[in-house]
């Protein structure tokens, strides 16, 4: 029996591999664009930088070290120069693969950073598997532009797992979704008609402004933002502003809310303040044919009737007053029930002759709440 030579028997010690084998083996050398690797076989095996990482930019002495050891898959066993090729890559998407087929099967939530703001959506990747995300499906409203999510760290579940046609979709919409059903859950078991909440004005439209509770969205209606008289929404609120709101109704999941707190009432000391015979001051906020409201302050308003604006006889307010005209007057009516008040500036000069001369015609019965609510309604 003939004996081996040195050569035959160091063949035969080094084990046999295949293409599409995973072998671990030890690093030898790197370089900026390959990494040397010897794999216990008698050639050793090289790892570029297009099979480490789909990243071209990167520097592979920055990921690798001599003596680091390593898992990686046999391309080629011969290059056709006698060297073993290798890739990370691919073994690590065939990793991937596999992890993104448990988390579709469990409904695990993954994450992961954006790698990539496209047109359609937003691209991430888990294991060296790609994955997108439908602009649909990156948030439960509406988003025109997706590049605030540049380089975030987003949470999404897998919605289709199809590795034939390497389509992986993820879906975010439906987290948000469920996280907004669970605090519009417990947001709904703690608050009461009559609470007073912080929220943060989320949307304003010519009605009211959509205040975000931290849950769910209460409506704050124009005829609410105060005790006084609101020209439009947009020129008291903006987007972000932070609000303390009274809860004033609930219904099913709808909630009403109101900045009209009752310890600023302006109509709380009303009676002492506006008692018939007192002089004020206020401005003409604005005026009918039959005579001008005038803002005694901020949610009083009195009528000065056109027949008590002077002794002369005038056709309509409009003829001897101007809008944020300031007039003095003399108080002769006080309904604190109906919230009206009625003024005379006639009764200034002559408060007794005023009265004599006061007729069924000149006394009219005017809802001055009603017409707040119904111009701030058109």
């Amino acid at each position: 029996m003939s004996e081996l030579t040195f050569e035959q028997m160091l063949e035969e010690s080094l084990k046999t591999i295949h293409a599409g084998e995973v072998v671990e083996g030890t690093v030898i050398d790197v370089k900026p664009d390959e990494i040397v690797l010897n794999i216990g076989y008698k050639s050793d095996g090289i790892l570029t930088k297009s099979e480490y990482s789909n990243d071209q930019s990167l520097d592979l002495t920055t990921v690798a070290k001599v003596g680091d050891t390593m898992e990686v898959k046999i391309l080629k066993v011969n290059d056709g120069e006698g060297q073993v090729v290798l890739t990370y890559k691919r073994l690590a998407a065939d990793r991937g693969n596999k992890r993104i087929e448990e988390a579709y099967n469990n409904r695990e939530v993954l994450k992961a950073t954006v790698t990539q703001v496209l047109e359609g959506g937003l691209s991430v990747v888990v294991d060296e598997v790609r994955i997108f995300i439908p602009a649909s499906l990156v948030s439960d409203t509406y988003e025109k532009d997706l590049t605030k999510y540049a380089g975030q760290e987003i949470e999404f579940v897998i919605s289709e797992y199809n590795p034939k046609r390497r389509r992986y979709i993820g879906d975010r919409r439906q987290l948000i979704a469920a996280q907004k059903a669970e605090l519009q859950k417990e947001l709904f078991a703690r608050i009461h008609e009559g609470d007073i909440v912080d929220g943060v004005v989320k949307n304003v439209t010519d009605f009211g402004a959509f205040v975000d509770l931290g849950g769910a969205d209460g409506l704050l209606h124009i005829s609410e933002m105060s005790w006084g008289r609101v020209e439009h929404p947009k020129k008291v609120f903006k987007v972000g502003q932070q609000l303390t709101v009274l809860i004033k109704e609930i219904n099913g999941n709808k909630i009403a809310l109101s900045l009209k707190f009752d310890d600023a009432n302006p109509w709380k000391d009303a009676a002492d303040k506006f008692a018939v015979g007192n002089v004020v001051t206020g401005r003409v906020a604005r005026m009918t044919d039959f005579g001008a409201f005038v803002e005694l302050e901020p949610g009083v308003d009195a009528l000065l009737h056109v027949s008590q604006i002077s002794k002369e006889h005038i056709d309509k307010p409009s003829d001897v007053l101007n809008v944020g005209e300031e007039v003095t007057a003399k108080i002769v009516d006080f309904n604190e029930a109906d919230r009206k008040i009625s003024l005379s500036i006639k009764a200034l000069s002559a408060p007794d002759l005023a009265r004599e001369e006061e007729s069924d015609a000149d006394v009219v019965s005017v809802d001055i709440d009603a017409v707040i609510a119904a111009e701030n309604e058109d």
